[in-house]
C-alpha cells in the first residue's frame, strides 16, 4: 500500500491542480482516507477558504481508495454526483476524512468483479484545526471497469 507521501506526489502528478492547491494526503488505509487543504493557496474574497477548494479535497477521496482498498485491475472508483453541506467558514488549514467499512468494500468489488460496476456512497468531513466541521459531503461513486 502506497505511503500518504506517495500518494499525495501521485495525486498531484495525475492531477496538477492538486499541486497548486497544496493537497496533502494525510491518511491512507485500507478504510479511511484523509486530505489536508492549506488555507493559504486556497482563501476566497473574504479571506476564509474557498468553496470550490473545500469541495476539491473532499472529492478526491473517492479516488484515493483506488490505491488502497478498492484495488482491482482495469477498475477505479469514478464521481457521479457529490452534494456539499457548507456549515462554517473555514478560516485555518482543514483536513477532509472519509472511512469506508471493510464490508463495503468487501461489497464493491465483489459486485464490481461480477457486474463489472458498483455504485457506493461516501461521506466525508471536513474539519478545521479546531476540530469544527466546516462542510460535510455525500459523494455517488462507481467502481468502474473499463
Amino acid at each position: 500500500m502506497p505511503t500518504p507521501e506517495e500518494l499525495t506526489a501521485y495525486v498531484r502528478k495525475m492531477i496538477p491542480v492538486m499541486a497548486a492547491m497544496e493537497i496533502e494526503v494525510v491518511e491512507a488505509d485500507r478504510t479511511t482516507v484523509a486530505a489536508r487543504l492549506p488555507i493559504g493557496a486556497n482563501v476566497n474574497h473574504f479571506g476564509s477558504a474557498y468553496a470550490g477548494s473545500l469541495f476539491t479535497v473532499a472529492e478526491v477521496l473517492g479516488g484515493l481508495y483506488a490505491s488502497t482498498s478498492l484495488v482491482l485491475e482495469g477498475a477505479v472508483p469514478l464521481v457521479k454526483r457529490l452534494e456539499i453541506d457548507f456549515r462554517r467558514p473555514a478560516n485555518t488549514d482543514v483536513v477532509a476524512r472519509a472511512t469506508l467499512t471493510e464490508d463495503e468494500i468487501a461489497r464493491i468489488l465483489a459486485e464490481t468483479e461480477e457486474r463489472g460496476k458498483s455504485d457506493f456512497q461516501l461521506a466525508a468531513e471536513v474539519t478545521d484545526e479546531a476540530g469544527t466541521v466546516v462542510a460535510a459531503t455525500l459523494g455517488h461513486y462507481q467502481m468502474r471497469r473499463f
